[in-house]
Formats: C-alpha cells, sequence, structure tokens
C-alpha cells in the first residue's frame, strides 16, 4: 500500500529553510507513528509532499494506517495509492475509468501524471490521452486545466501504475513540535479538551495540568481524557499529566475569600500553581478552555484580573468560541461523549459572583491567603509519563485475554459507541450485553450484581480506565476482556 502526504498549506508557503525543518518534523513523527503499525514502513520526503509506503496489503492494516494519518498535525490531505501493471496508454486510460467514473460525474477535471522510466510517452501524451478518454466516457464530465473540481492523480513508475483510490482530509496544522511545549489546564469537559485539541493542531506538544477537587475518580476520569488526547492526535511524542490536589486551596477560599470574589480568587490561585508547574517543567506557557462571557470569571475585567496573578504567557484558543461551536468542535474529536459525562467539581458557587471584580479588592482579600501552602502544594504536584495511564489501570482492575478466562456465567460488556458495535458486532461464547461507556455511570448500579462483567472496547483502553472508575466508586465484579488486541 501506497499513500501520497500533502502538506498543510501554511507549511508550504514558509521560508525554505522553515519549510524543511517542518517537512523533516512531519516525516519523522509519521515514522514513529506508522512503524508501531507494521515494521517495513518507509516514509520518503519529496520537499512538496511526503510518500508512505508499506510491502502489505492488509486491509485492516490499512484502515489503522488511515485512522493514524487522518489525526496526525501538519497533513492537508493524503491519499491511498492504487498501484498495478499496465502493458500500453489504453489500458492504463481502462484502469483509470472505472476508478473515478462516479467520482467524475457532473463534475470538472483534468489529469496530472508523474512519469519516471522510458516508455513510448510522454506525461504529457499521457494526460492527454487519459483525460480525452474519460471525457468521451463520462458524459456529465468535463475537462478543466485551471482550478478543476476533480484532480486526477497519476503515476507512472518504470512499468507500474500507481492511481489515487481514496482522498482522505487530514486534521491540518504542524507538526508537533513545531513551536515550544504548553501546559494545558485540564478538567475533562468540552472547553479544555478542545483547547488542548487546538493546541496540538498548532504544532505544540501539549502536556496536562489537572487541579483534582473531586478525588480519585476525577482524577481518573480526566486522565482518560487526556491520554484519549494524546493517543489520537500526539502519539508521536512523549508528554506529562500533572495532578496537582487542590482541595486545600478552595477549603481556605471558602473560609477566608468574600463570596463574590470567590471564582476570580480561585482561578488566580490556579493561575499562580499553574505558573510553579511550568517552571518546573520548563514550559513558557499555560492554556486554558476560557471563552469571553461564558462564566462570570471570563469577563474581560475578571481576565484580566486572573491574568495578573503570575507573568506566565496564558493562551486561550476558545476566547472567540460560542459553546455549541465547542461542542460541536469536541463532537468532531471524538471527545464529546467522555465530556459529558464528566461529573462538575466548581470548587466555589458564588451566589452572586462579580463581573468586574478590581484588582485592589482581590489582592487585599489574598493577603488572608497562605501563598506558601500553594507554592508547596504545586511543588508536591504528582507528574506521570502519560503512556503509563494504562499500566497503571492493568495494575488495578482483572484483565483477561481468552474467555477462559472467565466464569461461566460472566458477561462481556460491550462499552463502545453503539455505531461502532453495530458494525463491528463482538463475536464471543459468553454473554455480551451493550452499555456504551458513556452510560456505565448512571446504569451499572442496575445491574445484577451477582455476576462478573468484563469491560470491552476496540484498543482495551477506555474499558481499562472506566473498569479502574467502577472499581473506585466500590464495585468488585469488575474486569476488562481484552480479546483480539487491535494493531
Amino acid at each position: 500500500m501506497e499513500f501520497l502526504i500533502k502538506l498543510h498549506p501554511e507549511i508550504s508557503i514558509k521560508s525554505q529553510s522553515v519549510r524543511k525543518r517542518q517537512t523533516k518534523l512531519l516525516e519523522q513523527n509519521l515514522k514513529t507513528i506508522l512503524l508501531r503499525l507494521h515494521p517495513e514502513v518507509k516514509v520518503q520526503n519529496n520537499y512538496d509532499h511526503l510518500v508512505v509506503r508499506c510491502p502489505s496489503d492488509d486491509a485492516r492494516l490499512q484502515q489503522r494506517m488511515v485512522e493514524h494519518l487522518q489525526c496526525i498535525p501538519g497533513i492537508l490531505q493524503f491519499m491511498a495509492m492504487q498501484s498495478s501493471g499496465f502493458s500500453s496508454l489504453h489500458d492504463i486510460f481502462e484502469k483509470v475509468l472505472p476508478v473515478y467514473r462516479e467520482r467524475l460525474e457532473g463534475k470538472s477535471f483534468c489529469v496530472r501524471v508523474r512519469r519516471q522510466g522510458n516508455h513510448e510517452f510522454s506525461s504529457l501524451d499521457a494526460e492527454r490521452y487519459i483525460g480525452g478518454g474519460l471525457n468521451q466516457h463520462i458524459e456529465s464530465a468535463r475537462v478543466q486545466l485551471k482550478k478543476p473540481d476533480v484532480t486526477v492523480l497519476l503515476e507512472i513508475r518504470k512499468d507500474k501504475l500507481l492511481l489515487v483510490s481514496e482522498v482522505y482530509d487530514g486534521m491540518g496544522g504542524f507538526p508537533i513540535p513545531s513551536q515550544t511545549d504548553v501546559l494545558s489546564l485540564i478538567s475533562g469537559g468540552f472547553d479544555s479538551a478542545v483547547a488542548s485539541y487546538l493546541m496540538i493542531r498548532k504544532g505544540l506538544r501539549t502536556h496536562y495540568l489537572f487541579f483534582n477537587l473531586g478525588g480519585p475518580a476525577h482524577e481518573t476520569g480526566v486522565r482518560q481524557m487526556a491520554f484519549y488526547l494524546w493517543q489520537k492526535f500526539s502519539l508521536s511524542h512523549k508528554v506529562k499529566f500533572v495532578s496537582v490536589d487542590f482541595a486545600p486551596v478552595v477549603n481556605e477560599i471558602l473560609e477566608k475569600i468574600d463570596n463574590g470574589l470567590m471564582g476570580v480568587v480561585l482561578k488566580r490561585q490556579m493561575m499562580r500553581a499553574a505558573a510553579v508547574v511550568a517552571e518546573r517543567l520548563g514550559i513558557q506557557a499555560v492554556v486554558t478552555g476560557e471563552s469571553i462571557g461564558q462564566v462570570a470569571s471570563q469577563t474581560i475585567t475578571n481576565l484580566n484580573v486572573i491574568d495578573r496573578a503570575t507573568e506566565t504567557l496564558v493562551l486561550r484558543p476558545l476566547l472567540a468560541q460560542d459553546k455549541q461551536e465547542i461542542v460541536d468542535l469536541c463532537r468532531k474529536i471524538g471527545a464529546e461523549d467522555m465530556a459529558k459525562t464528566m461529573p462538575e467539581y466548581c470548587g466555589v458557587i458564588s451566589k452572586n459572583p462579580t463581573v468586574s471584580a478590581k484588582l485592589s479588592d482581590v489582592e487585599r482579600a489574598e493577603q488572608a491567603l497562605d501563598l506558601a501552602m500553594l507554592e508547596q502544594l504545586a511543588i508536591d504536584a504528582k507528574v506521570m509519563d502519560i503512556r503509563t495511564v494504562e499500566y497503571q489501570a492493568d495494575q488495578q482492575v482483572q484483565t483477561v485475554l481468552d474467555e477462559q478466562q472467565m466464569a461461566a456465567d460472566a458477561v462481556i460488556l460491550d462499552i463502545r459507541a453503539p455505531e461502532e458495535a453495530d458494525d463491528q458486532p463482538l463475536q464471543a461464547s459468553h454473554q455480551v450485553q451493550e452499555l456504551p461507556f458513556f452510560r456505565l455511570a448512571s446504569q451499572f448500579s442496575a445491574l445484577d450484581q451477582n455476576k462478573q462483567y468484563f469491560l470491552y472496547c476496540k484498543r482495551g483502553v477506555m474499558s481499562r480506565l472506566q473498569a479502574l472508575l467502577l472499581a473506585e466508586q466500590g464495585y468488585k465484579n469488575v474486569g476488562v476482556y481484552r480479546g483480539d488486541d487491535s494493531i
């Protein structure tokens, strides 16, 4: 199999040295990720595009490669190339026609040919012959050399013909790490998930900082979101997940701060702690999911007061986004179900929160707070490699690979999204019951608790984290079924 990779346009317009660096980063990221799928993957850097080749034609492997390529920053579009031999120019046309017939109906098109080797025809001859044939055989199609609806891309490499069989959209952006690292404040909800994704897309290696207000179950849920974002969109680089115990800070605010200022003071304390953690990790900027006017603490006046708490650069990629736009993008990146089931741990709830806090009033109120305690909590933060999330879940829940390890009356809970379960039904000798992961928290208690349940998902990550969440809630009858591990 072979894929032709097109660069994001913002890479293409850079200076020669910057473009060379960007394509080199993308080349390395492709190798890092795709070599996990097959040891003989080759990546060729051609300056204005890249080519990925793999000697295998396994359909399952190709689908996994497509899934990864769609989520690697820096790729605008990529094309699956179909390879075959040919005997003549007319034979090439006959191979192209069935692939492109439906795609060209009612469209303008042109044919572009790259040619290597000695042939009886030139690239221009091939473009004219094949284009003329397509125009003749597809009545509703028309040739248009400038800005056509569809470009028929062919490569003639000695005695081999390569043509585009499928075109896929990439996520765009810049390859990681085009820019420096950032520390994203993540709560597991819509806003922080989307803000983190946008930073990854911009080519920033994104680490995660979590302020724990809800105990182990809360942290496990947020780790699940952070792990998903890392595995889906930035698998090429190691990142850190940092957890700060913020309950003592919240308790102090509730005792010592005026009700109307609580929200602003809490955010300032978070910024101070984030600055300490960022400096410890050598990171120059923190990221938040704040959007103007979404809540009382996110007015321009209050954001200005919050930012005065630290000199560390604060990035807010969602600043001008509406809530529905944020939710829509969260759905697009596959994080909506996790985000909407994440419990809210506000920490402090003001009955009459101010929308126009005065810096002098806030600083006066904060004199009652123990900033040394805050700094110590930030210094004592748990810092883990995001890759260990899977390992830690494995250590705390029973995982089986074979149904023979289960009791006869055990039940396999298929926790995949309904559409995924419908597309690829799980075949097993034990009873299989579908219960999507986003309904587990509310519906697991209604199941027969005299039985043992083994959670199943495609790659085993979501099932382990969900099993860990249930175990931390006191359920002792939960495990994980891995089955035939996917690539």
